[in-house]
């Protein structure tokens, strides 16, 4: 199978021709919730401590119950994996959060967990969804991640993998779903690049993307 390497955006957008989940439906508040109503930065700080996370203020982030998007062992023993998975895992929801509410530009909540060249890429995603007037629902598990820091712990780098055999997008107006083509391979591998905020927190520089790199 040949490798497909892009950005966040078009690995993304790619996924999405794919892929194509859907979601709507009401509210519905996962126990992972984050709260609070804060912008972050839009560039990483070299002046960011580990510990200074944990006393910002975070965006809300729901997601339907028709949309599970769920995340397996992402956790850790370590307090700096642990607050980078958190981070990461977020910046995924908001991304498939905002384009469930059909909003291109990412909403605050993106925002907060991406750089500017991190929001540019995924409001390209995002618009990948709603220029085709596409919402997404169904399954989508996040599994395997790993984390590896740079030396000076500021910048760091995550692998993961999903699953989309049961995730789909719908249409907005039609009602017409479609998932993977037959024969597509369902899994595909994520590498993220992060740099942590003047605020401690981690926040997307960009992610490529490779189908058929996993197992699972």
């Amino acid at each position: 199978m040949a490798r497909r390497t892009v950005t966040t955006a078009a690995a993304l957008a790619a996924t999405a021709a794919l892929l194509l989940t859907a979601c709507g439906g009401g509210d519905d508040s996962s126990s992972d919730d984050i709260k609070g109503a804060d912008k972050g930065s839009g560039s990483p700080s070299a002046s960011a401590s580990a510990s200074a996370s944990a006393d910002v203020d975070r965006p809300k982030i729901t997601l339907p119950k028709n949309f599970q998007l769920t995340f397996e062992d992402w956790t850790s023993s370590d307090p700096e994996t642990q607050a980078l998975l958190t981070d990461a895992k977020e910046q995924l929801r908001a991304g498939y959060a905002a384009i469930i509410a059909n909003e291109p530009d990412g909403g605050e909540a993106l925002a907060f967990y991406d750089t500017r060249p991190g929001l540019s890429q995924d409001q390209q995603w995002i618009k990948s969804y709603t220029g085709k007037n596409l919402t997404v629902f169904g399954k989508l598990p996040a599994f395997d991640p790993k984390v590896s820091f740079a030396t000076n712990k500021k910048a760091a780098s995550l692998s993961y993998c999903t699953d989309e055999s049961k995730a789909y997008s719908k249409n907005r107006k039609t009602g017409d779903v479609a998932g993977n083509p037959a024969g597509t391979d369902p899994l595909i591998s994520y590498n993220v690049s992060l740099a942590k905020n003047a605020q401690g927190v981690w926040q997307n520089l960009s992610t490529r993307s490779e189908r058929g790199a996993c197992s699972r």
